[in-house]
């Protein structure tokens, strides 16, 4: 009898080992900092919930995949899949995972135990995509190139993340999720690998957005890009999420400023409801950094603008969450709701990272909001601020994400790669005038970047940024420094292409006055080329060896969910030139006004459901939020 029991004991501790490796296998129970371990989760403990005694697991036919399913990071052997697994849309309300040295787990009256004493598994596998969409399906005869088996539960908000690994270079993939045991699945999801540093690519396309704002109107452009199919990559600069309230049609919920992990995760999670931005996570790999809004607007190492670091702040603004915690509620969040990778291992704020995308390009993302940048404009710090913006001291990165970013420049032209693509939140050419809360607050830091360039002659760089819900072209010159000619683009280092918001608020005014307000720039910042300020849109970003294009695409209207999508503007860059070709945008513009050229404002508009062309026009842009 005693055998028996032994036995059956083993049998339990191979099981529950068997249990614990598949918890691991789910990225988001690791703690975004290694450093924290306790802001990961404990898996032991998770495990052994599934031992207590009358502990029912929830059946395949009440859990659904709420929120569809999303990729990203991808590297040429390997790729990030992304999905919720639940039996309700709504975010869990525990702050355990963020409680640091709170013993995990082990209060009986946690609601979430008794609710969740069992995991969630679920069954992933990835195809080649020419093998068909069918061979995703449970009753498909599907050849998994891999696949895997992974657990969520409450604890990390019914999220999982996995790394599908042993992937071919530069290749198209199909996935799929499945509920254990069953036959209910996830939408099909593709996705690509990158490629691999030594290979040799003739194209790569990059759509590039930022700044998502749901109450302000719909995420048209994501349904637009996703249709057209233009792309092999999305890239996303940041402001993806806004922690402010707004009412409306499309209220932000919760209602209310974000603070706490489950007000964090419940914004995510009402963000990804949008049909449009389902559509555009499951059928491309996505590359994110945050800008300032996932945690909160104007944030620096030490504070925000409506948070500041002092006592009075936390107790009015902060609602008792300090500017350290309410960064850890953001930063948990982002990780468990976002396809994007740890990657370091030590450090629970880093997002800059980089990505070889063959010898044609390196992808260089950067964070020049939270990860330890000097202070900012605040709202009512802006004298001071202008006082010491050249101070050499004050950085927008922090000392280790700038001496990194320096020496991937300069590894990046010794491997002889031929673009350098820095993907930067905020405007780095100065093509929107000096600014404080941009590059224009920290000049030395500027300066040196430039520095970089110019001195080991570091050419075809091309640098990207939002955050400013208007469209810039400019060429990228250190002006005072060297001769720069803006007519014809001699002495610069490289070119700029920020964009507009997929649904941020831009400049007040029609499209006249924004065009006319736009030609008035261009005598007060020569390097600016392009400048277009009422359209909500996106860009594409297209590079080979000889050239580099841009295609600026423009939403008519955000205030109804709709299809109709605008060309802007179409820009090239041949390699070795540093410089915009002449004429500039081919001297013609749909919008805003660029240097040299003329604007045909024609509103030609293409349906990307129907592919037909036709003049349209809209009176609103936005969302009304009238009362």
């Amino acid at each position: 009898m005693k055998g028996f029991v032994l036995a059956g004991l083993a049998s339990a501790v191979v099981a529950l080992s068997a249990d614990q490796n598949r918890f691991t296998n789910n990225l988001n129970y690791h703690s975004p900092s290694r450093r924290h371990d306790t802001l990961g989760i404990d898996i032991p403990q998770v495990a052994r919930r599934t031992l207590k005694r009358g502990a029912v697991s929830f059946k395949p036919e009440e859990l659904n995949f709420t929120h569809g399913v999303a990729s990203g990071d991808p590297y040429p052997d390997s790729i990030i899949l992304w999905t919720r697994v639940a039996p309700t849309i709504e975010s869990d309300k525990s702050n355990v995972t963020v409680e640091g040295t709170v013993a995990l787990f082990s209060h009986e009256t946690e609601q979430y135990i008794k609710a969740d004493p069992n995991p969630i598994c679920v069954d992933w596998k990835v195809w080649k995509a020419e093998d068909g969409l069918s061979n995703g399906t449970s009753n498909g005869a599907s050849v998994a190139v891999a696949k895997g088996t992974a657990y969520t539960t409450s604890d990390i908000d019914f999220t999982i993340k996995v790394e599908a690994k042993g992937l071919e270079p530069f290749r198209t993939y199909n996935y799929q999720f499945t509920i254990c045991n069953s036959d209910r699945g996830s939408p099909v999801g593709q996705t690509k690998t990158s490629p691999a540093a030594k290979d040799s690519p003739k194209e790569i396309r990059m759509a590039v957005f930022s700044c998502s704002n749901y109450p302000n109107g719909y995420f048209n452009a994501y349904g637009n890009a996703a249709r057209k199919n233009e792309h092999d990559y999305v890239i996303h600069l940041g402001d993806y999420i806004y922690e402010g309230s707004q009412g409306g049609e499309r209220a932000h919920n919760p209602s209310r400023t974000l603070f706490s992990l489950h007000d964090y995760r419940t914004r995510h999670g009402q963000y990804r409801t949008d049909p449009d931005l389902q559509l555009l996570a499951k059928s491309t790999a996505w590359i994110t950094t945050w800008d300032d809004h996932e945690i909160s607007d104007n944030v620096y190492r030490d504070g925000a603008s409506k948070l500041n670091n002092t006592e009075a702040s936390f107790r009015a603004n902060g609602r008792f969450v300090s500017v350290d915690q309410r960064k850890m509620n953001a930063v948990r969040a982002y990780f468990e709701w976002m396809p994007i990778r740890q990657v370091d291992p030590d450090d629970n704020l880093r997002v800059w990272r980089s990505f070889a995308l063959g010898d044609l390009a390196d992808l260089v993302i950067l964070d020049t909001r939270s990860y330890d940048r000097s202070i900012t404009s605040l709202g009512w710090n802006n004298k001071y601020i202008e006082l010491i913006r050249d101070e050499a001291s004050r950085s927008l990165m922090g000392s280790r994400q700038e001496n990194w970013f320096y020496r991937t420049l300069r590894e990046s032209a010794a491997r002889k790669a031929t673009w350098r693509i820095i993907g930067s939140q905020v405007i780095f050419s100065g093509a929107s005038g000096p600014g404080l809360d941009n590059w224009g607050g920290y000049i030395a830091n500027r300066n040196r970047t430039l520095k970089q360039l110019y001195d080991n002659k570091i050419g075809n760089n091309i640098f990207l940024a939002g955050d400013s819900h208007q469209n810039w072209v400019a060429d990228v010159a250190w002006t005072g420094k060297y001769d720069y000619n803006s007519v014809s683009g001699a002495g610069a280092v490289g070119v700029e292409f920020a964009g507009t918001a997929v649904s941020s608020s831009g400049p007040a005014g029609n499209i006249a006055s924004l065009n006319k307000v736009a030609k008035g720039r261009m005598d007060k910042v020569p390097a600016l080329q392009w400048q277009e300020g009422y359209y909500r849109g996106y860009f594409l970003l297209s590079v080979s060896k000889d050239k580099a294009t841009t295609q600026f695409y423009g939403s008519p209207t955000i205030s109804t969910r709709n299809a109709w999508h605008l060309p802007l503007a179409n820009f090239t860059v041949l390699s070795g030139e540093n410089k915009l070709a002449r004429p500039v945008a081919g001297a013609k513009v749909e919008a805003g006004f660029a240097r040299g050229g003329t604007t045909t404002g024609a509103n030609l508009t293409q349906n990307t459901e129907t592919g037909k062309w036709q003049v349209v026009g809209f009176d609103q842009m936005y969302i009304s939020h009238d009362a």
